[in-house]
């Protein structure tokens, strides 16, 4: 069993989600990956997440839904939610996180998660 707190991703897109899982392996997570909501929420049973990070435009269930689920979930998870939209246009959450992620952004945002 690994020590490292786990990180939650839900990205579409395989390219950011590669992006994501480097960025957070390098900040000391191990990561669950998912490429869509109800992939990210049939998990929720065998995990604990530290931190999550949904991207908001999903297939299928939304992302904001998704961001709901896993706050009702796991209030003690750390929620990102990350998209192209507006910021002003994000659901309430710990962080916002707009695209493109930059590596710093994603670092500055992580220094209050628990570890």
């Amino acid at each position: 069993m690994s020590a490292r707190p786990l990180a939650l991703v839900v990205e579409d897109s395989a390219d950011q989600m590669d992006l994501l899982r480097r960025y957070l392996d390098r900040e000391g997570f191990d990561v669950f990956a998912a490429m869509d909501a109800e992939t990210a929420i049939a998990a929720f049973a065998g995990m604990n997440p530290a931190v999550a990070v949904i991207d908001l435009l999903l297939p299928g269930i939304t992302g904001e839904e998704c961001a709901r689920l896993v706050q009702a979930r796991f209030p003690d998870c750390f929620l990102i939610v990350s998209s192209v939209l507006d910021v002003a246009d994000y659901p309430d959450a710990d962080a916002a996180l707009p695209k493109p992620i930059v590596g710093a952004d994603l670092r500055r945002l992580l220094r209050g998660v628990a570890r």
